[in-house]
């Protein structure tokens, strides 16, 4: 029996926002990131991650700094509260529809991001998307740090770190169906059976053409 597996990037492409910088604007309204520059800094780096040119371990190292004294309890309280207030009213209506469908199909779901897995599986947990897949960061004295712990799901990385979870897997999968809006996640896009651009930055738009990609507009 054909049994599809659905995978989705979370920023832009389930959420119309980039989770990462409402959570970091958040921590700045908190009082918790105190730097003047944070939010500008924020904004440089992810230009560079919409260019497909950030180095990962440069952004965490400045994303992760106000949070490296706060035990893990408390971020994870306050990573409830902005998915809950910030992130969920950005879900777009295609994206909810689709998850009650494949709900409803039994099909099985998996989020990969970019971003940080405390807020990934936040955001999985809340949209009902049960596996939830980020970058993992080493914890130190009960405290989470900048440095990754593992393979980070970033590129080529997130390719890498679908095969181990599809290898941890009881079943198999018949056919893996993606969706993003990103040229980092290109390569993901061509080990998937079937790509789904949502709304695409303009250098994957120039894949569109490609056999089994599809172009979809949300909102």
């Amino acid at each position: 029996m054909s049994k599809p597996l659905y995978v989705f990037d979370m920023d832009e492409t389930l959420i119309n926002a980039d989770c990462a910088m409402i959570w970091n604007a958040f921590l700045v309204e908190k009082g918790i990131a105190t730097d003047p520059d944070f939010i500008e800094q924020d904004q440089r780096l992810m230009t560079l991650y919409s260019e497909g040119k950030m180095d990962m371990e440069d952004y965490l190292e400045f994303s992760i700094a106000p949070l490296t004294s706060i035990p893990k309890p408390q971020v994870k309280a306050l990573v409830e509260e902005c998915v809950v207030e910030r992130i969920l009213p950005k879900q777009f209506t295609q994206a909810k529809s689709l998850i009650e469908q494949l709900h409803h199909d039994q099909t099985e779901m998996v989020i990969i991001s970019a971003s940080v897995a405390f807020l990934v599986e936040a955001v999985g947990e809340k949209l009902g998307i049960q596996h939830a897949l980020g970058i993992d960061l080493v914890e130190k004295d009960g405290c989470f740090t900048s440095e990754i712990s593992g393979i980070p799901s970033y590129r080529e990385g997130k390719v890498a770190r679908l095969h181990q979870w599809l290898a941890d897997q009881p079943q198999s999968y018949s056919e893996i169906h993606f969706f993003t809006d990103s040229i980092n996640d290109l390569p993901l896009c061509e080990a998937a059976d079937f790509a789904y651009l949502v709304n695409p930055c303009p250098q994957l738009k120039q894949y569109t053409d490609r056999p089994n990609w599809s172009l979809l507009e949300w909102h």
